[in-house]
């Protein structure tokens, strides 16, 4: 998304490392791309850890794209706020993100396209235009954002776990419109922390508060 703030730090640094270092083998020798999620509550680390992983596997000769759900809203940010204070139910992954051009976006990945041709948000414009980015030569695929676990045909989910609160800090920096001081961003936030508690569940890897990384199989 255009205007967005990403600042990497050395804890995301390291728990993509971590979890780079534990996937690597496994993107190898996947004959088709390798699909990665990195899902979380605002102000999480998303963007950065997702960023931070395709720093880390850039260093190991593979090439990849990070797709942000940040563009496939269907309505851009500043309405997409609007339509929320006119209309109680307009929240939560099937409702605002359009998850059908997300999922074709992947499958056409997958299936070794050249090219896709997906949204692309300019937050300031509060505006919804389309980009093209080319597939040539790259292996893994990056889907970030709050729902991506939810998304299919995935090889690696990753979950941050640090909730709406621990995130406060984090979330003044990006401070996207003011919307830290915001009561009902906050409420919102909290109903998000409702909607996403189970999709931990579903993670392959779960990065704690302090961005330690534990690989959920092997804890089973």
């Amino acid at each position: 998304m255009k205007g967005d703030i990403v600042v990497i730090n050395e804890h995301h640094i390291l728990a993509a490392r971590a979890i780079v270092n534990q996937i690597v083998d496994r993107i190898k020798v996947k004959p088709t791309r390798f699909v990665i999620t990195v899902a979380g509550e605002s102000g999480s680390g998303k963007s950065e850890t997702g960023k931070a992983i395709a720093n880390e596997l850039e260093k190991l000769g593979i090439n990849s794209v990070v797709l942000g759900q940040d563009d496939y809203f269907y309505l851009p940010p500043k309405s997409n706020s609007a339509k929320r204070h006119e209309d109680s139910d307009w929240l939560g992954p099937h409702i605002e993100v359009n998850f059908k051009v997300f999922e074709q976006n992947l499958l056409d990945a997958i299936h070794g396209f050249s090219e896709i041709k997906k949204p692309l948000v300019d937050y300031d414009a509060n505006t919804i235009d389309s980009e093209t980015i080319s597939l040539d030569g790259v292996k893994v695929i990056i889907a970030e954002g709050t729902y991506t676990s939810l998304l299919k045909h995935v090889d690696a989910r990753v979950f941050i776990s640090r909730n709406w609160l621990r995130t406060l800090e984090d979330r003044k920096k990006r401070n996207r419109g003011n919307e830290v001081n915001d009561v009902f961003t906050e409420q919102i936030l909290s109903t998000e922390h409702k909607i996403i508690a189970g999709h931990k569940q579903l993670a392959d890897f779960i990065v704690n508060d302090e961005f330690e990384v534990i690989n959920v199989e092997m804890e089973n």
